[in-house]
């Protein structure tokens, strides 16, 4: 199986065990996003198109977009505007600019109204257009804007005096007033092909006519991102922040899981693996009290990395297991009347098979069950047993807290014969009513929380 398949297991694990928690966790951060949707009042964009006519490169229309989100326009548009206590340096954070296609440059500009914004985009198309048409004019001076209007009315008035000219020559065919009415029309036509040259030359003609499309259109939404977007956007960063954390955990996870690795720590043979008849819940922690019932209700109270559970077998099958088991220890200690089971404190499916390895022993060896915490084990003192037999469940525990356990059988002068790991597989239906399971603990299989001395 490749690390991507395992990945989404257990992913998916977390899915179906974590549920709870996770739609609280994302109801949480739909909360939070609501609650900075409030803190950010809304904003709303329009946009006004300028039409720039004639040929232009790519860079040229670059410029115009710099040009037209420039100091220079924004604080003309600020004053145009006149809003109360908004200069145009903060106005440089609400408008943009970019060239679309066919030679179109889109400004955009974003306040807290739409009315406003529309009037924001407006006044920017107009000032830039005014201010791009000066600039391509050659000069910011309005004299120098006028020169060319200016010679164009001093040719018309020239135009003009020849007609004037043209007309009080001598009206007769002689050649001195032929001649004189036709160099005066060939100057005419000179100065009419001189003014056409010049305009052609002009290229403010061709690109300094830009013209504002229209007025800008009245946004009828709120500009990304929106209060929808900002709760959307809280539950799923906390529903992915909860899916890492919990990937985080699993993968600093030191509770050993193989057989190999918990008869290391314990430094002892493995005898066997049996099963134990149950559901997942025997993997929740006994206790009560407000914070146990919260974490029943989130689905915390159980862990979600345990593999899930096999089918059950045939009863048979697994009763044979225990016997295995109880076999080995008889051959293993032929002479051996007594051994005491340890069992880690809160393991509930080690807790049953140690019962039920009882049950299967009758006797020979006579088993008597201990529980001893795994953060600060401590066994009884050795006084008939033969020796510590170990049983708990894989995944459950730290090569640190095994590690104890075993140091703790040393400090009783117990010797470790055996270790038996036990494993849980899903419960048939249950049986006729009175019909006792075979996996019940004896009576002589003695329960408690160990203190210390001899038992």
């Amino acid at each position: 199986m490749s690390e991507d398949t395992i990945r989404l297991v257990t992913i998916g694990r977390i899915l179906r065990r974590r549920w709870r928690l996770l739609a609280v966790l994302a109801v949480v951060g739909a909360l939070v996003g609501y609650g900075t949707s409030v803190l950010f009042p809304p904003r709303y964009t329009a946009s006004a198109s300028v039409l720039l006519p004639g040929q232009w490169e790519e860079r040229e229309l670059l410029t115009q977009v710099d040009i037209a989100t420039s100091s220079t326009v924004v604080d003309r548009a600020a004053a145009a505007l006149d809003w109360t206590g908004v200069s145009g340096t903060e106005l440089r954070d609400r408008v943009s600019a970019k060239a679309a296609d066919g030679n179109i440059i889109k400004i955009s500009g974003t306040a807290d109204t739409p009315e406003r914004a529309q009037q924001l985009s407006d006044r920017m198309a107009q000032q830039f257009v005014k201010f791009a048409t000066r600039i391509a004019g050659g000069s910011t001076d309005s004299e120098a804007a006028t020169g060319p209007e200016s010679l164009r009315q001093q040719v018309q008035e020239t135009n003009r005096r020849i007609t004037d000219l043209a007309n009080a020559a001598d009206p007769g065919q002689t050649v001195e007033s032929v001649q004189a009415r036709t160099a005066l029309e060939k100057l005419r036509t000179s100065l009419e092909e001189a003014m056409t040259k010049l305009d052609q030359a002009d290229p403010a003609n061709d690109k300094a006519g830009m013209v504002v499309m229209g007025p800008a259109a009245r946004p009828t939404a709120e500009a990304p991102p929106t209060r929808v977007q900002l709760i959307v956007a809280g539950a799923l960063l906390f529903f992915l922040l909860a899916v890492i954390g919990h990937l985080i955990a699993a993968r600093v996870n030191r509770r050993l899981r193989t057989e190999p690795e918990i008869a290391a720590a314990l430094g002892s043979e493995l005898l066997g693996t049996v099963d134990v008849a149950g559901e997942r819940s025997a993997h929740r922690p006994e206790g009560g009290g407000p914070r146990a019932w919260f974490r029943r209700l989130l689905g915390v109270d159980t862990r979600w990395d345990v593999p899930t559970p096999q089918r059950y077998g045939d009863e048979a099958g697994r009763r044979i297991r225990y016997r295995r088991v109880c076999a080995r220890l008889r051959e293993q200690l032929p002479a051996a009347r007594r051994l005491l089971v340890v069992v880690p404190e809160g393991d509930e499916i080690a807790r049953r098979a140690a019962g039920q390895l009882v049950t299967e022993a009758k006797g020979d060896p006579l088993l008597r069950v201990v529980e001893v915490s795994a953060d600060r084990p401590l066994v009884p003192d050795r006084d008939t047993e033969s020796g510590v037999l170990v049983v708990l469940s894989a995944g459950s525990w730290t090569a640190e807290q095994l590690a104890g356990i075993a140091e703790a059988c040393a400090d009783g002068r117990h010797e470790v014969v055996g270790i038996v790991v036990a494993g849980m597989v899903r419960a048939r239906p249950t049986g006729p009513a009175g019909h006792a399971p075979d996996d019940a603990a004896p009576a002589f299989a003695v329960r408690g929380h160990v203190r210390g001395g001899s038992a």
